[in-house]
Formats: structure tokens, C-alpha cells, sequence
């Protein structure tokens, strides 16, 4: 059954990771540099999907973009790392907490578009 309704999408790529984003999404990436309220371009879009057509790169889409503004600079959970031999009294516990960016998704720019002013 097709609604009708258009949605515009794309998967870009940062911090080694792929992610699908759309307009207004919120999406947690590997630290970005940038204070909250900051606006953050993504320029590594692997594709770009909207309603009529799909463009795929080879690697990447030339000239599309995503928009973003940093909402908040955070850490993640805590990861322990617990190594144990046995018979040796010999242990080491470790933690770890990754630094993260939020990140809202503003707007998906294809092929020679341009960005359209703040509101």
C-alpha cells in the first residue's frame, strides 16, 4: 500500500560508522569538535534516497550534504575490562567511557542543492 508520502533520507558516514539519517532525527556519533548549537556538515553521504529517485555513490554522492546542529557533547555508559588468570592471583579491572555528540539531523542537501536559511 503506498501512502503517497515522500520521505527524504540518506546514510552518511563519520566516525567509522554508517548511519541512515532523515530531517529531524537525533543520532549519536563518535566525538565531534563543536559547542551545543553549533551547525556540523557531513560531506561523506554514501546515498541519497527521496521520493522519485535514488542516488548512490561510488564512494560517495559528489556534491550532497547533510546539515546538522550539535545538541549536546556527552559520554557514554561505563565499559569495564576484567582480565583474570587463573591460579596467579593475577587480575585487572579497567574502565572505559567513550565520548559521544548528539547530533540533530537538520537537513538533507542532494546533489547542487543549497541550504536553506535558519528559521
Amino acid at each position: 500500500m503506498n501512502t503517497g508520502i515522500k520521505t527524504m533520507f540518506a546514510v552518511i558516514r563519520t566516525g567509522g560508522k554508517q548511519y541512515k539519517v532523515a530531517a529531524d532525527n537525533t543520532i549519536t556519533v563518535m566525538s565531534l569538535a563543536g559547542d551545543a548549537g553549533s551547525v556540523v556538515t557531513f560531506d561523506d553521504v554514501l546515498a541519497v534516497f527521496d521520493g522519485e529517485a535514488n542516488h548512490l555513490g561510488s564512494p560517495n554522492v559528489v556534491g550532497a550534504s547533510v546539515l546538522g546542529e550539535i545538541v549536546e557533547q556527552t559520554r557514554g555508559a561505563k565499559v569495564i575490562a576484567f582480565k583474570k588468570r587463573r591460579r596467579k592471583n593475577s587480575r585487572r579491572k579497567r574502565g572505559h567511557k567513550q565520548d559521544l555528540t548528539i547530533v540533530k539531523i537538520t537537513q538533507i542537501l542532494p546533489a547542487g542543492a543549497k541550504a536553506a536559511p535558519a528559521a
